[in-house]
């Protein structure tokens, strides 16, 4: 499996972007910043709001937001393994696709020249400038495969 690419800095990027950074906001970074899966709108609310309770649910929402807009952090819905939950996480330098196992919910990600490069063959075969590519795939990891 091969390393995946450097995650941005999202406190730095904003900063050279000179993006108002309010201590909620910096809080909602920091947490989205240190997290080591992919993260919910709720898990995330609930994650800054045990370190700042006067946090809301909209100001999450809207930082979201704002990262997306930003193109600092990637919106999936991981085959719906969740219902209709929506996942993010902090964007990288080079895409990666998601594995998602339908028996015990793990994600894996996977980072391969392959993609990278059906989404340069996809631009010049149809004109078109990819901005964002994602690709999931669903199936059974390999411990659910063992047991």
């Amino acid at each position: 499996m091969s390393e995946l690419a450097k995650r941005y800095d999202l406190q730095a990027e904003l900063a050279r972007r000179q993006v108002r950074l309010t201590r909620q906001r910096r809080l909602l970074v920091d947490v989205i910043q240190g997290a080591t899966r992919h993260l919910d709108a709720e898990t995330l609310w609930k994650q800054a709001q045990a370190r700042d309770p006067s946090i809301n649910l909209a100001t999450v929402y809207r930082t979201l937001g704002l990262l997306k807009k930003l193109g600092l952090v990637d919106e999936l819905d991981l085959m719906h393994l969740e219902g209709e939950k929506h996942f993010y996480e902090v964007s990288r330098e080079h895409r990666h696709l998601h594995l998602a196992c339908f028996r015990c919910g793990s994600i894996v990600e996977y980072q391969t020249e392959a993609f990278e490069g059906l989404q340069k063959q996809v631009e010049a075969a149809c004109g078109f400038s990819i901005q964002i590519g994602r690709l999931e795939f669903g199936g059974l990891c390999q411990e659910c495969r063992r047991a």
